[in-house]
């Protein structure tokens, strides 16, 4: 379990295959701090399970669903990443509940500014929209944020100066693919109500 907030972006070092099973390793710092094989880490919001732990990297195996559901296939050496620790009991919940499972790819179509605001609207598969709601959470590679407005095929969400300089997304644009994962509350609201 996750909350979305960012501990650190991290720097793709490799991402190699072997056989049905890729290795992703990420330069990183923040994140390795009292990590132990086994861990589970967040890598733009894909939850992933620590391999293999060298002074300043991480490494991971990603199977075939994996690459092919989220960004984590089509990532390059130089590539930056969202990198979050999961939770421990009794840590504070800054963000929202974010399990780590991504639900869908969802397409940058606009980054502009409204009202002052750095704001993006990102295309949804048409069936995953049905979990959400203004006002609601959603997590974009790892993010947490508020859902500014649902349209008819995307959602809109705004960044604050902070979530720029420390994310992803200060430097994702239009046509860019980000992991999607619905606010696990919403997903369960919709399962009662049908």
């Amino acid at each position: 379990m996750f909350t979305g907030i960012v501990e650190e972006l991290g720097t793709v070092r490799s991402l190699s295959r072997h056989g049905m099973i890729r290795q992703l390793c990420i330069e990183a710092d923040r994140v390795l701090d009292a990590a132990k094989t086994g861990d589970s880490i967040a890598v733009n919001g894909c939850c992933l399970t620590v391999t293999a732990l060298e002074r300043h990297a991480v490494s991971f195996d990603v199977m075939e669903e994996t690459a092919q559901r989220t960004n984590l296939g089509r990532l390059c050496p130089g590539d930056r990443v969202n990198l979050e620790r999961s939770l421990k009991v009794g840590d504070r919940l800054s963000g929202h509940f974010v399990s780590g499972h991504v639900d869908c790819l969802g397409t940058i179509r606009r980054k502009g500014q409204v009202r002052g605001n750095l704001s993006f609207e990102i295309a949804l598969p048409q069936q995953y929209l049905k979990w959400v709601l203004p006002k609601g959470s959603v997590s974009v590679d790892g993010i947490s944020l508020t859902v500014a407005e649902k349209k008819q095929s995307a959602v809109c969400v705004y960044l604050i100066p902070h979530t720029v300089q420390n994310t992803t997304l200060g430097f994702k644009g239009p046509s860019d693919q980000v992991n999607i994962e619905c606010d696990i509350l919403a997903k369960r609201a919709t399962e009662v109500l049908c």
